[in-house]
């Protein structure tokens, strides 16, 4: 009897030691596959690095690429000491900011919130990949759970956010030395504080007239997802701001002006349309943008956060954290870090007309 019972327990050990070493070679496999966004889209890493920063912050900003394009915490930081984070991601949803919030108040409290409300437009996510660059970075929570099964498309599985090898396991072709580096080395950080750095110039030029809609209103689960977050804030104490960037397309028409405005006015939001304030900010599309109008490059998202930061300093009296020993050698150090690329950036496309690494991507 003995030894059946020896012989069974050595059956369990040997079929726990098996299902382990399976589930350590499928943990590697699915570490080895998913993408790392290392020189192509490095929007794809966007989402994961909020949770290596540190330090707080007062400003805490979300939105699609208008507002990680358009805005630089590192200018904020220089010119007035404030301590601010841009959770942007491509085609960020309404919704999908919403969930991106309320994960965020779980590790800090911002003063304040400030929404680019361009993606107000938006009914629904155009592709997977859009998707994937918010989520697949977001540590698991219910915010997270929530905010796949709100804003995925048909086509898409839960199983294959919860599982990303049975997404990615077809990728054996596309993996390049990044994928092997960093399955467990911790990636470089792409993003400043949230923001992407672009120094070249594409000056603006006229964009095809868009085609007309029958109905401009606002789709009603935005406008949901929208009032959520107002209460979202008000609960937390917290100002929420709206803005819309003074990007060239898409086209920001009058009804959606009208829309916005009424909504800020009835919550009691602010809300500026930096569109109205260009000549004010000193933005010039013939160098400030690198990509013809669609956003700022570098040169025009300092303009406006110097405008914007006076703006938001001056009404909620936001900190100038820059006499702050330890903040500040955190904020210096990446400032510096910042203004080295920006100058690398500059020389390159000085020389050669474009910035290599970005070139693939944009092909």
């Amino acid at each position: 009897m003995r030894k059946y019972r020896k012989g069974k327990w050595s059956r369990y050990g040997i079929l726990a030691g098996s299902l382990a070493i399976f589930l350590c070679v499928v943990f590697f496999l699915q570490m080895l596959l998913t993408p790392k966004y290392m020189g192509t889209v490095i929007e794809g890493n966007f989402t994961e690095e909020y949770y290596r920063d540190s330090t707080r912050h007062e400003l805490l900003i979300l939105g699609n690429c208008e507002s990680y394009e358009n805005i630089s915490p590192m200018k904020l930081w220089e010119e007035y000491g404030i301590t601010s984070y841009i959770r942007g991601n491509s085609n960020q949803l309404i919704s999908q900011s919403y969930y991106l919030l309320r994960e965020a108040l779980r590790y800090e409290q911002p003063k304040v919130v400030l929404l680019n409300i361009q993606a107000m437009t938006v009914a629904e996510q155009s592709s997977e990949e859009y998707n994937r660059m918010v989520f697949d970075g977001m540590k698991w929570s219910k915010d997270k759970l929530e905010g796949i099964l709100n804003s995925k498309r048909e086509e898409e599985s839960l199983a294959e956010y919860l599982f990303p090898i049975l997404r990615y396991h077809s990728r054996w072709s596309e993996l390049s030395g990044d994928d092997f580096r960093f399955v467990f080395q911790e990636k470089p950080l792409k993003s400043y504080q949230g923001y992407y750095l672009r120094a070249d110039i594409r000056p603006y030029t006229e964009f095809p007239t868009e085609r007309r809609r029958s109905d401009y209103t606002f789709p009603e689960q935005n406008m949901r997802y929208l009032q959520e977050i107002v209460t979202l804030c008000q609960e937390n104490g917290i100002e929420l701001v709206l803005m819309k960037a003074p990007s060239m397309y898409p086209v920001w028409v009058e009804s959606y002006e009208e829309q916005i405005t009424e909504f800020a006015e009835k919550k009691g939001v602010y809300y500026v349309n930096t569109l109205l304030y260009a000549d004010e900010i000193g933005i010039d599309m013939s160098t400030d943008t690198y990509d013809e109008g669609l956003h700022l490059n570098v040169y025009g998202a300092e303009k406006l956060s110097v405008w914007l930061g006076e703006k938001l300093r001056e009404r909620y009296d936001l900190t100038d954290f820059r006499g702050e020993e330890g903040l500040a050698q955190a904020y210096n150090q990446r400032l510096e870090e910042y203004k080295k690329e920006k100058i690398e950036q500059k020389e390159e496309f000085e020389r050669f007309g474009y910035i290599s690494k970005y070139t693939m991507q944009e092909e």
